[in-house]
């Protein structure tokens, strides 16, 4: 299986790396309400990456949608992120962002991308050094980063519908066990709560242990318990985003063909919501 996780040990040892590019994907907000435990810090040489503003389609209704290939192309060159670049992203609440941007890199086509298991609070329970977050947009020298984007890692709500009648997907749903029978409120109260018909639920909680992965012997049985070795893979979550730590978990111990349903339950519930009103 691919290696796609760093300990911040392993970071530490590689600084001086001319190739490697860190990028800080710590979200200024999050709809599990999660609280980092360090604010204004990051990890030296860190740049900051804008997963919401400049590495998501702003122009889409839908939360986090994935970027047009120009627009990821081009943002990523304003980083200074070259086709060469060893790529480590990590976030400031363990695991939550990283994954996604781990994700976003993977689906463009760049394969040298890794997540710091365990994010900042890791780095900093080891004992390396910090530094104060700059308020100011910092500036680098353009990068020569391409994209060549794999189109089979997105299902949209056209193949999810489809999928209903041929069940050649196996969707698995990343949100809380609550939110998936329907007994727990979503955070978008304009939404219902359920499923997706025919879908499996793995939360995102169950593949982490103090803000890291688990170990591949735990993720193995975990996933071995759901019986589902030889399916073809969707993930989904309430907005695409927690749904890529389960899919990096499964990436780490299972070799099956994996995608992830962009819209996820945002766009699922909200498309039903006007269907039935319609009928």
């Amino acid at each position: 299986m691919p290696t796609n996780l760093i300990s911040a040990k392993e970071l530490h040892k590689t600084l001086n790396n001319k190739d490697l590019i860190i990028l800080d994907s710590s979200p200024a907000s999050n709809k599990a309400g999660k609280k980092p435990e360090y604010t204004g810090l990051k990890i030296p040489y860190a740049r900051k990456f804008d997963l919401k503003g400049r590495f998501s389609d702003t122009n889409n209704p839908l939360p986090n949608m994935l970027p047009t290939a120009q627009k990821f192309e081009q943002e990523c060159r304003k980083l200074g992120i070259h086709q060469s670049s060893q790529i480590v992203v990590y976030d400031n609440l363990g695991i939550y962002t990283s994954p996604r941007v781990w994700w976003l890199f993977k689906t463009m086509g760049h394969e040298n991308i890794k997540v710091l298991n365990g994010g900042l609070p890791a780095w900093v329970l080891a004992g390396y050094k910090t530094e104060a977050i700059k308020t100011a947009t910092e500036l680098w020298p353009e990068g020569d980063f391409q994209v060549n984007i794999d189109k089979k890692g997105v299902k949209n709500y056209e193949e999810i519908v489809q999928n209903l009648n041929t069940k050649e997907y196996l969707l698995i749903d990343a949100r809380s066990s609550g939110r998936f029978t329907g007994q727990e409120k979503e955070p978008r109260k304009y939404l219902q709560s359920g499923h997706i018909p025919h879908s499996i639920n793995i939360p995102y909680q169950s593949v982490l242990e103090n803000g890291q992965y688990k170990s591949k012997a735990q993720l193995k049985a975990l996933f071995k318990s759901k019986q589902i070795a030889h399916e073809k893979l969707i993930f989904s979550c309430g907005s695409g985003m927690t749904a890529c730590i389960v899919l990096l978990a499964s990436e780490m111990i299972m070799d099956n063909e994996k995608s992830l349903y962009d819209g996820s339950w945002t766009e699922w519930a909200e498309k039903q919501n006007l269907k039935n009103h319609s009928m």
